[in-house]
């Protein structure tokens, strides 16, 4: 009997979870989707720069296993960007974290759990000080946190992407 799959950790819900590309009519517009944990290794380890251990640690799960998912995840990614294809961001195994205490396993398409602030990415409760930075990887514009005003309700004001807490 294999043993029972532990449950990946993701803290944060991207707002647009789907990606297509221009000129292409959607009859004719193969697929890949990307599921939630993937999506959080792309995340931790390419966008938040993460050591592979640290990176599996936060989504409690081994080394070796956070390696196969981030493989997977870039393959389909490139497949994606090289053949054309739409990319959907969707479903998985995981439970989110970082809001309060989840409320189970997200379990086929995108039935992803929530426990407490539902879609807000970022940190939250890190105290008074720190900085908020930008989503968009290619803009990273840095602001200095404002005691009171979270950071998610921000927008960028270089490229109007939503803002998180920098921890």
């Amino acid at each position: 009997m294999p043993r029972p799959r532990r449950c990946r950790r993701v803290r944060f819900q991207p707002n647009i979870t789907r990606f297509e590309p221009v000129g292409t009519r959607k009859s004719e517009l193969e697929e890949s989707v990307l599921t939630m944990d993937e999506f959080e290794a792309i995340r931790l380890k390419d966008f938040e720069d993460l050591q592979q251990e640290e990176a599996a640690k936060k989504m409690n799960i081994s080394q070796p296993t956070f390696h196969r998912l981030i493989t997977l995840a870039r393959k389909k990614v490139a497949d994606a960007l090289v053949s054309g294809k739409a990319l959907r961001i969707e479903g998985g195994v995981y439970e989110m974290v970082g809001f309060g205490r989840g409320r189970g396993r997200g379990a086929g398409r995108g039935t992803g759990i929530g426990g407490g602030r539902g879609r807000q990415p970022g940190g939250f409760g890190l105290g008074p000080g720190g900085e908020c930075i930008c989503t968009n990887p290619q803009c990273k514009y840095v602001v200095t946190h404002q005691a009171g005003v979270p950071c998610y309700t921000m927008k960028c004001p270089k490229c109007g992407s939503p803002m998180i807490r920098k921890r």
